[in-house]
């Protein structure tokens, strides 16, 4: 473990971030005023580093248990005058950042590729220094040196920033929403999912229960929903297409009864594992005019396939691709994660010359992001942290295979404990982008989400975000569906 103490209750999230990004193979805790002293006791004894905010700055002390030969256990920061006021508080966050990220920088011999962004969009930046009419070079140096972020990643986040910004230029904003369905059902749960999924054998009895629920909860959001273009409908989980054809056929012809999809620009479905897709499924897809399907090998390494759970072999990856390019003419996305247990820079080259062989028309590569309430992090206690390698060369193969199929980067996001703090990219060939990836992602758009653990998040024209949740549990959303129904109803009622 890696204890952090801070005299304050600030900036927990920031200081976590940071620290488990330079020390990956710790536990990172931070110790604040308000924990209980029975935690405190827990962690004290890994204490490692010690905090003191101040209005003049702040203090950074290593302990012994962090210190090398000849290295300072002291280091100051002094703030400018007044910028922990309330009205400059940003300021005083910014400079603690710069601080702690060119100290731990120091102290451990690293640099971070995305410096000290603890954010999950760091295209953001880019984005609004775009808006601005700032200038590509004056954006890629404020990154770097306001931020620290590498010059590749900076280059990076400014290319998906300018694309994301013409692809975005035609969605409706005040006067639109995305639909989101969420199907909470698995062939089986993998070793590093935290979704909400649960193994469709061992609850078959519920899902047309749940599906009845699914479709009043859809009917009411039409409703809520009133005057609002639907630009984009995406339906997710689990995976959907461990629904029965039946199943889903009536999932998909409910929503084109109740929702208006003569202005949907963009209908994905994610068939996700291969060993739930079939012909006759595919042919209902077809029927109902879904145009983006994903088939997500997540590696072509058999080995690493039974590590993670996933039951399709890359041989029955490869089936199912070819008979969906058969039965129809869908933009098909496929899905790698790279840091997945054992897996080599050479193991990734052999992913990506067998992606390269199927040409799907868009990519999306994971970094390895370890989960709290995923089974991994039992399995990395059994098998240690190092098992996990993804490094800047498989970051770099995977970017490089997919400039060879004539993809092009065109959103990302990154997320807290990534293998090697790097990033999530999705790369497309023109015109087979992922409209509903980029809106979910940079919030700028109401997204409407129905199904058992989904989130709903209605976007206010000044900016402002209120979320409602469904429950997880799939007998509870059943059970509750009336209560789900009406914390959206309470959502949006002005």
């Amino acid at each position: 473990m890696y204890a952090v103490s801070v005299n304050e209750t600030r900036f927990e999230y920031d200081i976590n971030s940071l620290v488990k990004a330079f020390y990956p193979q710790e536990t990172v805790k931070v110790i604040t005023p308000d924990m209980s002293e029975e935690k405190r006791k827990e962690c004290t004894e890994s204490l490692r580093l010690e905090i003191t905010l101040a209005n003049e700055g702040a203090q950074l002390r290593f302990t012994e248990k962090d210190l090398c030969k000849g290295q300072e256990p002291l280091r100051y920061w002094q703030a400018e005058a007044g910028c922990r006021e309330n009205e400059n508080f940003k300021a005083y966050k910014v400079g603690f950042k710069r601080f702690l990220y060119r100290t731990l920088s120091e102290h451990t011999g690293k640099s971070l590729p995305w410096g000290n962004l603890t954010g999950i969009r760091p295209a953001k930046i880019a984005m609004g220094m775009l808006e601005e009419g700032r200038k590509e070079e004056e954006i890629l140096h404020f990154m770097q040196e306001e931020y620290f972020v590498s010059p590749g990643k900076a280059k990076l986040g400014l290319e998906i920033a300018k694309r994301e910004k013409a692809l975005l230029s035609e969605a409706h904003f005040e006067d639109g929403f995305s639909l989101y369905v969420g199907i909470p059902f698995c062939p089986t749960t993998c070793l590093y999912c935290s979704f909400t999924s649960f193994p469709v054998r061992l609850y078959q009895k519920q899902v047309d229960l749940y599906l009845d629920c699914l479709i009043r909860e859809m009917k009411a959001a039409k409703e809520i929903a009133g005057s609002r273009i639907l630009d984009s409908v995406y339906i997710g989980g689990g995976t959907p297409t461990t629904l029965e054809p039946g199943q889903l056929e009536r999932l998909l012809a409910a929503l084109k009864e109740t929702f208006d999809f003569s202005t949907v620009r963009e209908f994905t479905v994610e068939a996700g594992r291969a060993d739930s897709i079939t012909r006759e499924k595919l042919e209902v897809l077809k029927a109902y005019g879904v145009e983006r399907i994903s088939i997500n090998p997540q590696t072509m390494k058999e080995e690493t396939l039974r590590i993670i759970g996933r039951q399709a072999s890359p041989a029955q990856v490869r089936e199912a691709f070819a008979l969906a390019r058969e039965v129809g003419d869908f933009n098909i996305n496929m899905d790698i994660i790279l840091g997945l247990p054992k897996e080599t820079a050479e193991d990734v080259s052999k992913t990506m010359d067998e992606i390269r062989a199927l040409a799907p028309d868009s990519l999306t590569v994971h970094s390895l992001a370890v989960k709290r309430a995923s089974k991994l992090s039992k399995w990395i206690q059994e098998n240690g942290m190092e098992a996990l390698r993804n490094t800047e060369e498989t970051m770099e193969i995977a970017a490089n295979g997919a400039r060879a199929m004539s993809m092009h980067p065109y959103y990302l996001y990154r997320q807290k404990n990534m293998s090697g703090n790097f990033e999530n990219v999705g790369y497309a060939k023109e015109g087979c982008d992922g409209l509903y990836n980029i809106l979910i992602m940079e919030e700028v758009q109401t997204i409407l989400a129905l199904g058992a653990g989904s989130i709903t998040k209605r976007v206010y024209p000044d900016g402002r975000i209120e979320r409602c949740e469904n429950v997880k549990e799939v007998a509870q959303y059943i059970e509750r569906i009336d209560e789900m129904i009406e914390r959206k109803r309470v959502l949006f009622g002005d």
